[in-house]
């Protein structure tokens, strides 16, 4: 009702001036340019803009209690303290981690059976790599020995001649003899294997804190 109401009221406002702009005089002049100017009596129609209503009341501020926002203080500060007191999770390490079905006692893998000639052959290869070991270490223990034995031998007879010269020749050099090793591995690389070229499935668990 009020809606209607207003915009009747409107509507004979704007009747009101657009009839007075038709009936009164032309506000057009000429400018000391030439130029035809408007006057400024003169308001055109659309200027004229309406706004909706606003009845909406400012919101009041609720009174805040000085003793209950302490209150929520302190339980904070109470949940902050428990939280320091525990201790952090530590990520586990799954490599470390034995699987269960791998801790199985029952999956026991048997030795297997070997007939009497195996046995007695291999027992036989044991002990002929045992005696070729044994010669190979003493002829290296006595190749080390003779070493040994002429080196002290060529230092003394270096002594007699210059001091200096012994001294430096005891320094040690580590570029002279580059050593490089590497271990062993339990069985020979193949010459002619080639490695597949496939996909996988990254499985690996991400902890976050």
């Amino acid at each position: 009702m009020n809606g209607t109401i207003m915009s009747l009221a409107v509507s004979r406002t704007l009747c009101k001036l657009f009839s007075r702009q038709t009936t009164a005089p032309s506000s057009f002049g000429i400018g000391v340019d030439g130029h035809v100017r408007q006057g400024p009596c003169l308001l055109s129609v659309l200027t004229l803009k309406t706004s909706a209503p606003l009845r909406a009341e400012p919101k009041k501020k609720k009174k805040v209690d000085p003793r209950r926002e302490q209150m929520m203080r302190e339980r904070l500060k109470k949940k902050l303290k428990k939280l320091e007191r525990v201790p952090p999770e530590l990520i586990p390490i799954e490599d470390f981690i034995t699987p269960t079905k791998c801790m199985d006692e029952t999956r026991v893998r048997g030795d297997p059976e070997l007939s009497f000639e195996e046995s007695e052959r291999r027992a036989l290869l044991l002990k002929e790599w045992s005696r070729y070991k044994q010669i190979q270490h003493r002829a290296e223990m006595e190749a080390v020995g003779l070493a040994v034995a002429a080196q002290r031998e060529a230092l003394e007879e270096l002594r007699l001649e210059s001091e200096e010269l012994y001294q430096a020749a005891l320094r040690p050099d580590p570029v002279l003899f580059p050593f490089k090793q590497q271990g062993p591995s339990y069985t020979p690389p193949k010459a002619q294997y080639e490695t597949p070229e496939g996909k996988y499935n990254n499985i690996t668990k991400v902890y976050t804190q």
